[in-house]
């Protein structure tokens, strides 16, 4: 089951699951849609590592959404 993380500025998380295929081709919208927003994904290896995305891989097993860092 795949698990979709979104952080926000207040770095509070929104967990989001998908097992179906309407459930991946939402998730796949999700995912367009935030980094369009200016979010960076990353996909969680088998080694615990981040590896930055840009497109929706649906075999991912964990993808993390962030807000780009903003200092002022």
């Amino acid at each position: 089951m795949a698990t979709q993380i979104v952080m926000d500025h207040r770095r509070q998380q929104t967990l989001l699951r998908a097992n179906r295929s309407k459930r991946l081709a939402e998730a796949e919208w999700r995912l367009k849609k935030l980094i369009d927003q200016g979010f960076t994904a990353a996909m969680r290896m088998a080694t615990g590592d981040l590896n930055v995305v840009r497109t929706f891989d649906p075999t991912a097993e964990e993808t993390l959404s962030y807000p780009r860092l903003v200092s002022g």
